[in-house]
């Protein structure tokens, strides 16, 4: 596909997509495992803004957005007692026992994976991670699709929402600019940057030929240093969304369907196919038209390292992939 080319994108399923609720800012460091911590010993913490303020140590802006990133990642969750929040299993076992202050790129993806699969989607993480079919975009041609997409869902945003929205995402991988010497709250990178998931590539001329604006480009690879658990994890979550109880899943739908892993991790299809037949996670079936996974390797167990981010199983040992034809 053409550089100049704008993207075609299938018509999104009607889903009450997040546009808001960030506050304008992209998720830091700190703010995912000081959530965890807090609410833990204050269930209420979020319902009372002046103590939250004082407690977290920013403005009330920043702690709203603070619990939205806390939800989307899936890190709190509403409290048992029906009142205020609660850390969930996710979160209590990723940051406050294997991994508190987000060291390993494993747990990078896992939230990168969590926030795109959020039951209840950001339009920008599901429209341009499983419906932009192109590997590189600039901010206009985003905007563009995204009145149109807004417009298709009879949906009335103004431009500035749908930019901010588009920046909030940008500056999750992208890293922020800011003034030299300039240590501030506000340009703190998000830790996902560290993924490495887009990159900045060379500027290129806008539409009406009068300027030159900055692109992006996804990094479309291998992925090598997703952990083989992790995958299994992933692929298992996703296997469940579908909500169909099927035992056996095509290969191409793992690839590339929306909310798989593929898609979400930007993993190329050839990649992929090779995984799948030549990496021991997997063996094959006696007639070779399936990929069976493993029994061993089809559990999470709780661990000192956050290789295995969480414990879960997979639904049953005879789920298979099917990679023929």
């Amino acid at each position: 596909m053409g550089a100049t080319e704008i993207a075609t994108v299938e018509a999104v399923k009607p889903i009450n997509y997040r546009f808001t609720g960030h506050d304008t800012f992209h998720c830091r460091y700190a703010w995912l495992p000081k959530a965890v911590r807090l609410v833990e010993a204050d269930n209420q913490l979020f319902s009372n803004d002046d103590k939250a303020m004082v407690e977290i140590g920013v403005g009330k802006n920043m702690v709203q957005s603070i619990q939205f990133w806390a939800e989307a990642t899936g890190v709190i969750e509403p409290a048992s007692s029906g009142r205020g929040f609660q850390p969930s299993k996710l979160g209590r076992l990723l940051l406050q026992e294997l991994d508190p202050y987000l060291e390993n790129e494993q747990t990078l993806w896992l939230l990168h994976w969590k926030i795109a699969t959020n039951p209840n989607p950001l339009f920008a993480w599901d429209f341009l991670l499983n419906f932009w079919h192109r590997r590189d975009f600039v901010k206009t041609e985003v905007i563009d699709a995204f009145q149109k997409e807004i417009q298709k869902q009879n949906r009335k945003l103004s431009a500035s929402t749908l930019e901010t929205h588009f920046e909030v995402f940008l500056h999750s991988y992208i890293p922020t600019k800011s003034r030299k010497g300039e240590v501030l709250e506000d340009n703190l990178d998000c830790p996902l940057v560290e993924l490495r998931l887009l990159t900045s590539v060379e500027d290129r001329v806008s539409k009406d030929g009068e300027r030159r604006e900055p692109a992006y480009s996804y990094r479309i690879d291998d992925k090598n240093e997703i952990s083989d658990e992790l995958f299994i994890y992933c692929l298992n979550d996703f296997w469940n969304s579908q909500k169909t109880g099927d035992k056996l899943l095509d290969f191409r739908t793992i690839s590339v369907a929306s909310g798989s892993p593929g898609q979400i991790f930007k993993i190329s299809e050839r990649a992929m196919r090779g995984a799948f037949m030549h990496h021991n996670t997997y063996r094959c079936s006696a007639n070779a038209a399936a990929m069976k996974l493993a029994e061993t390797n089809c559990r999470f167990r709780s661990c000192t390292s956050p290789v295995h981010p969480i414990a879960a199983t997979l639904g049953s040992p005879d789920r298979s992939v099917a990679i023929s034809g």
